[in-house]
């Protein structure tokens, strides 16, 4: 299957319908299975994540609130009574487990981060999807929040478990370091991936450049406990646009693997 994990900048500018139109078409060339959103638009009945599913042909769930906050006052018209959130977009369909706030001291309101489980008929698994903290004043936040991510991630589970998020730094940088420290591995590395890749890059021309921590570098990841029984055949950043369109200032990351079907897994124990 296909896993893919992106940050679609919301109804940000610059124009959030154009940037939508590319981003289906890019969707539709890369054929994912199961996509994580980050900066997912949604109201009362509707999303981002439905729009994307409605143009797939798949299921999709949206919850939230997440990061960044909603502009205060909007910045336009398209932006008035629409939520920041989380999405997920599967070919199968979705059991919602639940909704968890993340950690917070700073702001009022705290992001949450989405654990669904995927019915595969022949392996179901479980993803999270999430954003956390960026801003350096809110540094014991950003800590704290992938501290507690990792925790989850790592919580024993009958299952196979992805996370699906944009953690705003890179494996290098000491903000990953809890899910180093609790057995997290980066499918990134699994999977051969270019070791110059990024996935919030300064060559997009609305990128954010005042975001001095996270510019230029790999932000966006899939992760998985380590020992988690999976094969991963290739990983990479789709960084091209889509008739001249960057669909938004993150790249999409994409991860192909395969999980053995709980009859596979159970075979090979007993052979061992």
């Amino acid at each position: 299957m296909r896993l893919l994990t992106w940050n679609v900048l919301w109804r940000f500018a610059p124009d959030w319908r154009l940037r939508e139109a590319a981003l289906l078409e890019k969707l539709s060339k890369l054929q994912p299975d199961v996509i994580g959103l980050q900066e997912c638009w949604g109201f009362t009945g509707r999303s981002q994540a439905d729009v994307i599913a409605e143009h797939l042909g798949m299921h999709a769930v949206f919850r939230s609130p997440s990061l960044p906050p909603v502009p205060e006052p909007v910045e336009h018209a398209d932006q008035a009574g629409i939520e920041m959130g989380v999405g997920l977009v599967s070919r199968w369909p979705i059991d919602v487990i639940r909704s968890h706030d993340l950690p917070v001291s700073h702001r009022k309101i705290a992001p949450i981060a989405l654990e669904a489980r995927i019915q595969h008929p022949d392996t179901p698994f479980e993803v999270l999807v999430a954003a956390t903290e960026w801003e350096p004043d809110f540094a014991d936040d950003h800590l704290a929040q992938i501290s507690w991510l990792a925790g989850l991630l790592a919580a024993e589970t009958s299952v196979a478990r992805l996370l699906l998020a944009d953690l705003n730094c890179d494996a290098s940088q000491s903000e990953f370091t809890p899910m180093t420290v609790a057995g997290i591995d980066d499918t990134w590395d699994l999977g051969n991936g270019d070791p110059h890749a990024v996935t919030l890059s300064s060559t997009v021309p609305f990128a954010p450049l005042e975001a001095v921590k996270e510019i230029d570098r790999r932000i966006d990841h899939i992760l998985i406990p380590q020992h988690t029984s999976v094969r991963i055949t290739n990983t990479f950043v789709d960084d091209s646009p889509t008739g001249g369109i960057y669909p938004s200032d993150h790249f999409p990351v994409v991860l192909d693997l395969q999980i053995p079907t709980s009859r596979e897994t159970s075979t090979r124990r007993s052979a061992s």
